[in-house]
């Protein structure tokens, strides 16, 4: 166990574009090097692109493609008795939003591409329409659980 102190959970004030959390918690995964100005402009574009691609609420897209990334089990490394088991585990709600947010970030810097914003907004609708990196991510998580299911009574 660890001898520190608990990190306590900061607030998360809503961007003031479009007053959303996710977007701020988006914000901060794009975000380098502290210039979170630079990052929310790339995310204000990303959601224009996406306006103007697919015709419908862009927050509704983010939030769809969110809900389609958020992993239900994931696998967790236990040490018993000098081996190391992969046991399955459930994944709290705030927890399965950031790995997506996570996922959805990574894939699209990952992407070809010139434009952040582009490359972005092109992962979320494919992420929404769940047929990108990010979704595959999932399922590869979700495998690996299903895999080491015999583990499960290893839980902590």
């Amino acid at each position: 166990m660890s001898r520190r102190n608990i990190a306590k959970k900061r607030n998360i004030y809503p961007d003031p574009l479009y007053n959303s959390k996710l977007i701020t918690m988006l914000t901060v995964r794009i975000l380098k090097n502290g210039k979170k100005g630079l990052a929310q402009k790339i995310i204000y574009q990303a959601l224009d692109i996406i306006k103007n691609k697919t015709n419908n609420d862009p927050l509704e897209i983010l939030e769809k493609a969110i809900r389609n990334a958020t992993p239900l089990v994931e696998v967790k490394a236990r040490r018993i008795g000098g081996s190391t088991y992969q046991v399955p585990m459930e994944v709290r709600a705030y927890r399965g939003t950031n790995l997506a947010l996570r996922w959805i970030s990574k894939f699209a810097n990952n992407r070809a591409g010139h434009s952040m914003a582009l490359k972005l907004a092109n992962e979320i609708i494919d992420s929404s329409n769940e047929n990108s990196q990010t979704i595959r991510k999932r399922e590869e998580t979700h495998r690996m659980a299903e895999a080491n299911k015999a583990f499960a009574h290893y839980r902590y």
